[in-house]
């Protein structure tokens, strides 16, 4: 028999591209939970910095896996995975549609594609890789790496600290390549779904980010950070890496005025926003792919595909 639970959607972009608008838009037309599928939105405490969808957002139609972990917890793509999979499941014994919306590449990999399986790697091994990375820089912890892993190291560029890190932790905690779990081990399979891209010009991006930084600001960004601040959790933390972070901590600390604060928290997240843009590009095979910020003039033609796919 076939499958008669509702087929989930991902709606993926850039920030700032309207996702969540759009997201909340589909869920409201078509009794759909949306899912969240951002690294930093699944953090309690950071709800105004990571734009979380509003306490009258998520009351419009039901949200999961938004605030659901402590800034003083670590969340992999593996473990998103393992959450998102039971909100599906859930979602479909309602009888609702699911509908993913996130810019974080990796997870979305996960739950399209699946994931390899490997072991849990002790924090000491990670604690040991990201000293060695401070210590020699990702140029030579990638050579290290080729040594050992090759086929991983020619797959990463020498600036991506967080997954030169994570391969060398592997190998060193597992005496395995990361290549090789990829390889060998069978992938569980992923979930098929209406996959829906927003990728608005470049120029038009950049805008809505830093009028969105300022507004940010305004309504209370930093004093989420003096909460992280006077938590006193490991720099190494994703929490204490989220876009915007590290800069309004120097101006908390005195070291930079309020104009520098806001200019650096704009200039991240333009950043952040390319190389999410290059992410989708290169890696997501959208089946809808719209060259604009989400918009009500756009409701047409989204909802003609949705009901073509369904």
């Amino acid at each position: 028999m076939p499958d008669a639970s509702p087929k989930p959607i991902v709606v993926a972009g850039p920030t700032a591209s309207g996702k969540s608008a759009l997201a909340l838009a589909l869920a409201r037309r078509l009794g759909g939970v949306v899912i969240n599928a951002d690294s930093m939105q699944v953090y309690a405490e950071l709800r105004v910095l990571t734009a979380r969808p509003s306490a009258d957002e998520e009351a419009a139609a039901p949200h999961r896996l938004y605030g659901v972990l402590s800034v003083r917890e670590r969340c992999s793509a593996g473990r998103w995975r393992t959450m998102a999979l039971a909100a599906l499941a859930q979602a479909q014994r309602e009888g609702r549609r699911p509908i993913f919306v996130g810019g974080t590449g990796l997870y979305l990999r996960a739950l399209l594609e699946g994931i390899a399986e490997i072991p849990d790697i002790p924090e000491a091994a990670r604690r040991d890789a990201e000293a060695l990375h401070a210590a020699i820089g990702g140029s030579a912890l990638r050579a290290r790496l080729a040594q050992r892993d090759p086929e991983t190291a020619a797959r990463l560029a020498d600036g991506d600290r967080q997954r030169l890190v994570r391969a060398f932790a592997v190998l060193e905690a597992t005496g395995r390549p990361l290549a090789a779990y990829q390889a060998a081990q069978a992938r569980d399979g992923g979930v098929v779904a209406d996959v829906i891209l927003l990728a608005p010009p470049r120029a038009l991006l950049c805008e809505r980010i830093d009028r969105r930084c300022a507004a940010m600001l305004a309504q209370g960004a930093l004093d989420e950070v003096a909460v992280l601040a006077a938590m006193a959790l490991d720099p190494g933390l994703p929490a204490m890496k989220a876009v915007g972070v590290p800069g309004l901590l120097r101006y908390l600390a005195g070291a930079i005025g309020a104009d520098e604060a806001l200019r650096l928290f704009q200039t991240a997240t333009r950043q952040y926003a390319k190389r999410q843009d290059t992410w989708f590009r290169h890696q997501l095979k959208p089946d809808l792919r719209l060259e604009a910020q989400y918009s009500e003039s756009l409701e047409a033609e989204i909802f003609r595909f949705i009901s073509k796919e369904r």
